[in-house]
């Protein structure tokens, strides 16, 4: 994966979470569940003043400042890889895109804001948005790519 492709999907990763996040804030009331797909899928808005599951609520300076150490990290982790490593610079594209996205929220507006809820009937699943969605894939990603690099040196050793 060449570079801008990299930069695209970090970009489009962005554009959608800001996006869709535009969207919940005018057309949803906070707390007020909206069925896409009856017991399963809903649209409600929440806004989260800390990070994953509302752990360090209240800590926005905290929370901004690794989020901009994170991006940092990410952006110098993107440069040093190898060309062969597609499935990395993608992983790292899609976290600094996610990263970025919730960022922009919490400097914004003091919150992140979420919006999709997954359930099963009474069972509720925590609040999340197409950002947070973003970070999972890239880091899911990463586990792959470790794994596949230690099956192709395993069998390159043997």
């Amino acid at each position: 994966m060449r570079t801008w492709v990299a930069v695209l999907v970090f970009l489009v990763t962005l554009a959608c979470d800001q996006g869709s996040k535009a969207w919940a804030r005018s057309e949803l009331t906070v707390g007020q569940p909206v069925p896409v797909v009856e017991d399963y899928w809903d649209w409600e808005l929440a806004h989260n003043d800390g990070m994953a599951f509302s752990q360090l609520s209240g800590s926005r300076v905290l929370l901004t400042l690794v989020a901009i150490g994170a991006l940092i990290g990410l952006g110098v982790l993107a440069q040093r890889t190898q060309p062969e490593e597609r499935l990395k610079r993608l992983a790292y594209a899609l976290i600094a895109g996610g990263a970025l996205g919730n960022l922009v929220d919490r400097v914004r507006l003091g919150a992140v804001t979420d919006f999709v809820r997954w359930r099963v009937e009474e069972h509720r699943w925590p609040i999340f948005n197409v950002a947070d969605a973003a970070l999972l894939v890239g880091a899911v990603l990463l586990v792959a790519e470790m794994v596949i690099t230690r099956r192709r040196t395993v069998r390159l050793a043997a």
